[in-house]
């Protein structure tokens, strides 16, 4: 199973700041428990190259994130997820 690396200052200052830590660390638990399930929506991001990730903190925010050698994975961002 995947183990998410320790946040940076600024991704933790995002999640708090918008009032998500709760919601940020329940996923957080589900995606090391079960990366795939399909509340998280778990989708590799265009353009595919890159290999960046996401997955679904509530509706309104993703974490996206890379995969790191041995099963890590870093976040590298959490933004906003609109749907047009």
């Amino acid at each position: 199973m995947p183990v998410i690396v320790g946040l940076r200052n600024d991704i933790e200052h995002y999640l708090q700041k918008h009032g998500i830590w709760k919601k940020w660390e329940k996923a957080k638990r589900l995606f090391e428990n079960s990366p795939s399930h399909p509340s998280l929506n778990t989708e590799l991001l265009e353009p595919k190259h890159r290999l960046i990730y996401s997955f679904r903190i509530d509706k309104k925010y993703r974490a996206l994130f890379i995969y790191l050698p041995d099963d890590k994975v870093e976040i590298i961002s959490v933004t906003k997820h609109y749907r047009k």
